[in-house]
């Protein structure tokens, strides 16, 4: 277990997100080896669609405007840092809190699998995902900050 807590700007970041998802941050930042911002909870359309034209994110039907997204940023000496061996930490925790509370997750690293069934390392999810996609002739999109909860149990 770790020291660490979500910040005041993490806990209003949280402000509108499902309840389910929000349980499942509160538990990986204790379970957690990385600490970690919330660096995104709910977003207005109109700050989707300027992420969408920056290239940071692919679709204006984003689970963050219904409040069922989150971008978890490693938080490193002070500063939130986009780096992938903390956020592969991040990942694991957030796997682990949403099996404990049987909660189904969706990972911006591997979107095409079932992140709680799965057992391997997220740097190999990744790894994994870039080669389906490459395989299937499709460039992969990989947001490893973003855990969602998927739309067939919460529409």
């Amino acid at each position: 277990m770790s020291d660490f807590t979500l910040g005041t700007r993490s806990r209003a970041e949280l402000k509108g997100v499902h309840p389910d998802l929000v349980a499942i941050v509160q538990r990986a930042i204790v379970l957690t080896i990385q600490d970690f911002s919330v660096h995104d909870g709910i977003r207005t359309l109109a700050e989707q669609q300027r992420l969408v034209s920056g290239g940071a994110s692919q679709t204006l039907n984003s689970r963050h405007i219904t409040g069922h997204a989150v971008d978890l940023v490693p938080y490193i000496n002070g500063k939130l840092r986009w780096e992938w061996p903390p956020i592969y930490h991040i990942a694991d925790a957030m796997r682990l809190a949403a099996q404990e509370r049987d909660t189904p997750l969706r990972w911006g690293g591997a979107w095409d699998i079932d992140f709680l069934a799965s057992t391997e390392p997220p740097e190999d999810l990744v790894a994994g995902y870039v080669a389906r996609r490459r395989r299937a002739g499709q460039r992969a999109f990989i947001d490893g900050p973003h855990f969602e909860l998927p739309r067939d149990r919460y529409p």
